[in-house]
């Protein structure tokens, strides 16, 4: 979906990531008692440094952390700056009783660009995001039993619909896990500001932001084409399962990448 580069022709790379990292990751206690969840092994290499070898295989040139869950952690791990890669932090003292859409609202005064939004708990290959550093772009996947969380569905052109809560038997529509990745114009951004805004003035701080985009993407003032991440190796680590999981997965696809260099060699 949407993996013909021709639709890239005269668009700006992004290069500025925007890294949610503030929760307490409870699910992954006792891992997250003394470090953050983005500083979780996943054979033996962290979420973070997997995530920042993306960031600058993909050429971003900014990165804003929201930190909350013991932020110094991440702070003393990285640093201000990796490689070329510059990196801002923002605090969200509220860490403890909002949810990811209040630290999504965190970034409003800080990210005046366009810019790709990601989760802290996610271990993918740097080629996924090759087609998801354009704007306005979701990351998603066909939805799969062992697959939970928010779904969409998408039309023939691939641009997303409509999101979805509950179980996978309450619809009769193809359905499409979201992978927590997203790309934002200047346009879009400054548009769901305004609704973040309204969301955190009424105190729904414990809201998902998929809820923004939801409401947005039914009235038409959001859209997104759709980026396929099927068969490709991710994955969403929000519990010790789910770890081993990982694990697995990415150690199969480490030693096929490492036979591949050393056929090559």
């Amino acid at each position: 979906m949407n993996s013909d580069s021709d639709n890239n022709s005269g668009q700006n790379r992004i290069t500025t990531a925007l890294l949610l990292a503030a929760g307490t990751g409870s699910r992954l206690y006792p891992l997250t008692q003394k470090a953050p969840k983005c500083l979780t092994l996943v054979n033996n290499k962290s979420i973070l440094d997997r995530l920042i070898s993306n960031f600058k295989s993909q050429g971003f040139k900014r990165l804003v952390i929201i930190t909350g869950h013991l932020k110094e952690c991440i702070m003393d791990y990285l640093g201000d700056k990796s490689g070329d890669i510059s990196i801002e932090y923002i605090h969200s003292p509220l860490y403890k009783t909002t949810n990811n859409i209040y630290s999504l609202w965190m970034a409003r005064t800080i990210i005046n660009e366009p810019f790709v939004l990601f989760e802290s708990d996610l271990v993918l290959n740097s080629g996924l995001l090759d087609e998801m550093v354009y704007p306005d772009r979701m990351a998603i996947a066909l939805m799969q039993p062992w697959l939970n969380g928010t779904t969409v569905t998408i039309d023939k052109d691939n641009r997303v619909t409509q999101f979805q809560k509950g179980s996978s038997d309450s619809y009769s529509d193809i359905r499409y896990k979201t992978v927590n990745i997203y790309s934002f114009s200047l346009q879009s951004w400054q548009a769901i500001i305004k609704q973040l805004n309204r969301y955190i003035l009424a105190d729904r701080v414990n809201c998902y932001y998929e809820t923004v985009f939801s409401e947005m993407v039914d009235n038409n003032s959001l859209s997104f084409n759709s980026v396929s991440f099927d068969h490709k190796p991710w994955y969403e680590i929000d519990t010790i399962k789910d770890l081993a999981k990982a694990e697995l997965l990415f150690s199969k696809h480490e030693k096929k990448v490492f036979m591949h260099e050393n056929v090559m060699a």
